[in-house]
Formats: structure tokens, sequence, C-alpha cells
């Protein structure tokens, strides 16, 4: 297949608006089985509280934050956010080897910038993101998805608030992916 076909047709994706039925069903399922919605950052914060404990168990067991997630009967890891993230990257492995997307890494950006900018953009924005999702206390699945799904006010403001955001800061940003 030549470079300029593949240009054309573009990374193939699974339909959006069948993607946006099976999360919801997700969501659906998830509140039933464990009462509370879909969210990850609890998974990073799992991954965090048990790599302090095995470097200084000292320090984490004196801290605040560290000792309230541990426990002599079972370690942070072992919590259902952890394995609701395990899904997510084996479901995103998947879905790249079902639509033809594993052959080659590639980092999409726009022509105006390198793939070096593109990647740093990326990294600073996780790290943004990381930091606000931890002053939101959720991140952002938590916060808007699961709390509009159970039609929390407090769900709707993040939901706005995140996506309205969003929209006003494009205009800035727009060349890293434009």
């Amino acid at each position: 297949m030549s470079a300029d076909k593949t240009m054309r047709q573009g990374p193939r994706y699974i339909n959006p608006y069948f993607g946006g039925v099976l999360l919801g069903l997700l969501l659906l399922l998830t509140m039933f089985i464990t009462g509370r919605g879909l969210g990850a950052s609890g998974a990073v914060k799992s991954a965090v509280v048990t790599t302090m404990d095995k470097i200084s168990p000292v320090h984490a067991e004196h801290n605040i934050y560290y000792s309230k997630f541990l426990s002599s009967n079972h370690s942070p890891m072992f919590n259902w956010l952890v394995f609701e993230s395990l899904g997510i990257f084996f479901g995103g492995l998947l879905s790249g080897a079902l639509y033809g997307r594993l052959k080659k890494p590639r980092i999409e950006h726009s022509p105006k910038i390198s793939g070096k900018t593109r990647l740093w953009a990326a990294g600073i924005g996780g790290v943004l993101f990381g930091v606000g999702s931890q002053f939101g206390r959720g991140c952002s699945s938590g916060a808007a998805l699961s709390g509009t799904a159970s039609f929390s006010f407090g769900g709707f403001l993040v939901m706005m608030l995140l996506f309205g955001t969003g929209y006003v800061l494009a205009y800035f940003f727009k060349k890293l992916w434009i």
C-alpha cells in the first residue's frame, strides 16, 4: 500500500456512535456492580502509594496522605480501579490490533510542529491533567461522565466547565494538532 493511499485513508477507529453506546453500557454495568461510576485517577494513586511503600515503607507509613491507603490486609494495587485501567490499556491494544494501527508507532501532529514538540505538549498536558485531577478529587471520567450519568449537579457543572474551557483554550493550542 502506498504512503499516499495510507494518508488519504487515515487511521481507522471504531465508529464513535457505537463506541459511545458501548461506553454508556459499560458505565451502567459499572454502576450496577460497584455502586459507583468509572474513573482512572484512583489507579494512578494506588500505583504511587504502592511505589512509595516499596521504596520507603517508613515514610509511606508516617505520611498522612499515603497511610490512608495502606493496609496490612491487602495491597493498594488490589483495587478495582487498577483492573479497570489495565482493561483500558489492553482494550486500546486490542482496538489497535483489530484496526491495523500497531504496525508502526507514529506521532500524529500538525505539519506546523515537530513530533517532538507534540510529545512535549502532550506530556505537559498529561501532567497538568493529573495534578488537576487530584485538586478536583477525581478525573474527568469520574467527575463528568459518572457524575452526569447519576444526575449529579456537580457532574453537570464539571462537564460544562471541562468542555467550555477546552473550547475556549482550543483557539490558542490548535497549532498542536491542526
